[in-house]
């Protein structure tokens, strides 16, 4: 391995010095990465502010160009940081910064390119799309709305008429592979080109030459609208177990696909948004947001559950008689308010895991509910049996008045409160869903903090009849 003569480090000077600098900075990047040892070129370019990984992105040959900016992690902020730094932005608009980045994204697949321009601040998009071999391609696709069908499916397919022979569409298929790439089905339209049916490779292959494909052809065949949203494309794949979704226009007519590989982007897209809306996060926050972007996006969660805990407080203030007769009842509030919160938030998790893939219609909902019904109740009394023998343990240590029906208004309580809390949590996100509301936002602080005033409620209504 070649000796590093000097620190991986970019100058912004201009004297001759720091471009004699630069152009060893450049020389070492090339050989590392025509070394292979990536690890290392990555782990210390992230230590670089963003202008200057782009400066080095600009002065390396188109190949090692391409290969560096696949590597580095520049593409996920590239719109905000565009927006947070002006030296940045002033570097992407540069006119040898944007004609690298247009040799680097002809050079793209399709589905990486769209990720990559997606990135993009629509400044930059201005200039940069009308450059684009592909611009034709994007500039429809950023016609449909966004995490629709028509803006992440893929133009390339496999369509032949209803009266090609088997020998004919083998034969084309031939002809053409280089465009297409991999693929398992073959779509079939009609003399307009509207989705008539669909017929799977390996059939095709096994098809007499000179069989119709319209007379073989599956005519049951599921396809979505450009316009429907992406989350429900996924559920209804995953449904009917369909490797390949066609996409279809307002007419009918067959516009695109959505591949295997997108449809898991997709659910990891989907998984990734609904984790972030269920920890009470907006999914748009990144690490690298402004002060205003982190308020903006945080204080609406943590001000709803600020209502929610000063109604609970409300609440709790509302029994301050009991309170007054036996003090020992506000120490088991956190119990209460704890083991309501986390069995609402696991039945909710069930429900909007079961929502996104499709599969909580496969039976009944009141049969769905009725089994979570159960679950929370038998949750329920096996928790409040352990709280019974806890306190029970503690009476013999510490001095409680009449530890018996302390035991029995905790456990009866968290019982009560646990079924509650369940139901709710398996209940809200599939009503949220019915009115067309993402359900991923009924967890995090909504079920939470009415779990917590429901909890308390029925904490001390149970204790002023069994306790006081």
């Amino acid at each position: 391995m070649a000796k590093r003569k000097v620190p991986l480090q970019w100058s912004s000077k201009t004297d001759a010095s720091a471009q004699e600098h630069n152009k060893q900075v450049l020389k070492y990047v090339r050989h590392l990465l025509r070394a292979d040892e990536t690890t290392q070129l990555v782990a210390q370019l992230k230590k670089w502010s963003p202008t200057d990984l782009l400066q080095l992105l600009t002065g390396l040959p188109l190949p090692e160009a391409r290969q560096l900016f696949s590597l580095l992690p520049i593409r996920p902020s590239t719109k905000i940081l565009a927006e947070l730094y002006p030296d940045f932005r002033a570097e992407l608009l540069k006119d040898e910064t944007t004609s690298r980045l247009v040799e680097i994204l002809n050079s793209l697949k399709e589905s990486d390119l769209a990720d990559t321009l997606d990135e993009f601040p629509k400044s930059l998009l201005d200039i940069i799309v009308p450059q684009l071999d592909a611009r034709t391609e994007f500039e429809q696709r950023i016609r449909h709305g966004e995490d629709t069908a028509g803006r992440v499916m893929s133009r390339k397919f496999v369509a032949f008429r209803e009266d090609y022979t088997a020998k004919k569409a083998i034969s084309a298929i031939k002809s053409q592979y280089n465009l297409v790439g991999r693929f398992r089905t073959v779509f079939v339209v009609d003399a307009k080109h509207r989705l008539v049916g669909r017929l799977d490779v390996t059939r095709l292959l096994t098809l007499e030459p000179s069989a119709r494909i319209g007379d073989v052809m599956d005519a049951n065949v599921l396809a979505v609208s450009a316009e429907m949203d992406q989350e429900e494309v996924l559920r209804k794949a995953a449904k009917r177990q369909i490797s390949s979704m066609p996409v279809i226009d307002a007419r009918g007519k067959l516009i695109g696909r959505i591949t295997t590989e997108q449809m898991d982007q997709i659910a990891r897209e989907e998984l990734s948004e609904d984790l972030m809306l269920m920890g009470g996060v907006s999914p748009e926050a990144r690490p690298s947001d402004s002060v205003r972007r982190i308020i903006k996006g945080r204080l609406p969660w943590l001000i709803t559950g600020l209502i929610g805990s000063a109604v609970a407080a409300l609440v709790v203030g509302s029994f301050e008689e009991e309170l007054q007769k036996a003090a020992i009842l506000a120490a088991f509030i956190p119990v209460i308010m704890s083991i309501a919160g986390n069995s609402g938030l696991q039945a909710s998790a069930v429900a909007v895991q079961g929502i996104a893939t499709g599969s909580i219609w496969t039976v009944s909902t009141l049969f769905r509910l009725w089994k979570e019904f159960c679950g929370a109740l038998s949750n329920g009394i096996i928790a409040g049996s352990v709280l019974t023998i806890l306190i029970s343990i503690g009476a013999l240590v510490f001095e409680i008045h009449a530890p018996a029906w302390l035991a029995l208004t905790a456990a009866l309580s968290l019982t009560i409160v646990t079924t509650i809390a369940a139901m709710v949590g398996a209940t809200v996100p599939v009503v949220l869903d019915r009115l067309g509301i993402d359900p991923a936002a009924a967890t995090g602080v909504f079920i939470t903090t009415s779990n917590d005033v429901l909890g308390v409620f029925v904490y001390f209504t149970i204790a002023s009849f069994l306790y006081l």
